[in-house]
């Protein structure tokens, strides 16, 4: 695959505060990568670097073959962004609105009445297609502002977190218009706190903690690497949790939630340790599930709680 990003040892300092250090990653043409991070790991920096509204310290960021130091412009003109607010003009209409964009970005207003049309159906916007977008519910705005950020075709998207507040529907909307627009070779960079998302619309996954690269594959991969099986436990007696946990402490990859006790092993294999402990204590067990980690378990066993980070 040709890359249409790719971003070399990216670093960026507010102050004494490392924001991005030394960040590499390439997004090829026509997949979606999912940037994934804790609150103030840096994917807000990094996507402010990517779309010129920053200016790095150190290393570089090219954007289907173009060097954005040598060449902005042609970075920004290859790049669509939806950001984390809603850039529109509440005073008028969902179709005024893309209309105006698609005459700001170089279309006809012949063009720019039938993409909006277009959008407006895309997006299920039809019924307010004609209301002040002051008047619209919060999802409804949001599903606009990823119209507007359609109204001219791009090799590159930029999702920064683009489904927050948005309903299960509107969210499948969503992801449908991903995985088109990666299926006619668009390069889609996403960020999310969802991490069910990146699982469902992500080909490679990178994680971000406190400005550094820490992982990077396919969901798949990242879950291997964390571990091979994940065990959750719950025992008879609920207030015998702490007990479980003395006696599996020597294991590693065990945490308690409440009155569930999980455990990372390697293999599935490995089960027959956690019981025999527990049965050791004379700890009876009430319900046992053994399946693959999730990738909110990647995320929690990859990360740490940040301090006063540069988001």
């Amino acid at each position: 695959m040709t890359e249409a990003i790719s971003i070399h040892d990216l670093t960026k300092r507010f102050g004494e505060q490392t924001a991005l250090d030394g960040v590499s990653f390439d997004v090829p043409a026509g997949s979606v990568l999912g940037l994934l991070g804790p609150n103030g790991a840096g994917k807000t920096t990094l996507i402010n670097c990517l779309t010129t509204l920053l200016r790095a310290d150190s290393g570089s960021i090219t954007v289907l073959g173009h060097d954005l130091e040598d060449d902005p412009q042609l970075v920004r003109a290859n790049i669509a962004v939806t950001g984390q607010f809603a850039a529109l003009d509440d005073q008028v209409s969902p179709h005024a609105n893309l209309v105006f964009f698609g005459r700001l970005l170089g279309l006809t207003k012949a063009q720019a009445r039938a993409r909006a049309a277009e959008l407006l159906a895309i997006f299920e916007l039809e019924g307010a297609a004609l209301a002040p977008v002051g008047y619209l519910s919060g999802g409804m705005r949001r599903r606009l502002d990823l119209a507007v950020s359609l109204v001219v075709p791009r090799q590159v998207l930029v999702l920064d977190e683009p489904t927050t507040g948005l309903d299960p529907r509107s969210r499948k909307l969503l992801w449908d218009m991903v995985r088109a627009e990666a299926g006619r070779g668009v390069a889609v960079l996403l960020t999310t706190q969802y991490l069910e998302e990146a699982d469902q619309l992500a080909d490679r996954i990178v994680v971000i903690d406190k400005g550094r690269v820490i992982a990077e594959g396919s969901s798949d991969e990242l879950k291997r690497e964390v571990g091979g099986t994940m065990c959750r436990l719950t025992l008879a007696d609920s207030t015998e949790t702490a007990a479980a946990m003395e006696a599996l402490g020597h294991l590693s990859g065990v945490a308690a939630e409440g009155d569930r006790i999980t455990v990372l092993m390697e293999e599935a294999a490995d089960l027959t340790a956690v019981t025999r402990e527990l049965d050791r204590a004379g700890l009876a067990i009430a319900d046992i599930e053994v399946t693959k980690p999730t990738l909110d378990e990647v995320f929690f066993a990859l990360t740490e709680p940040l301090e006063k980070e540069i988001s």
